[in-house]
């Protein structure tokens, strides 16, 4: 299982993750913006204060997503480009 080792908040409610694989993918949590525990995350201050908690990225109210779900949901980045 792959598992988050660093995280950076950008524009958009997106995540720039690496994961221990040495892969750099980008999340978008837009669509879970509206669901239940995560509607905290549309303030965009929130949103950026999260810590690198048990392999995943985790909010101050203890919002997380599996790091198998950030994996699957994420495109990888190209950083040749």
């Amino acid at each position: 299982m792959n598992t988050v080792i660093a995280a950076k908040a950008i524009e958009g409610h997106r995540l720039r993750l690496t994961f221990s694989d040495g892969s750099v993918r980008l999340f978008n949590a837009t669509p879970y913006l509206k669901m239940g525990i995560f509607t905290e995350l549309q303030d965009p201050n929130y949103f950026r204060d999260f810590k690198i908690a048990f392999g995943t990225v985790q909010w101050p109210n203890e919002q997380d997503l599996a790091p198998e779900t950030l994996y699957l949901e994420s495109e990888i980045l190209d950083l040749k480009k």
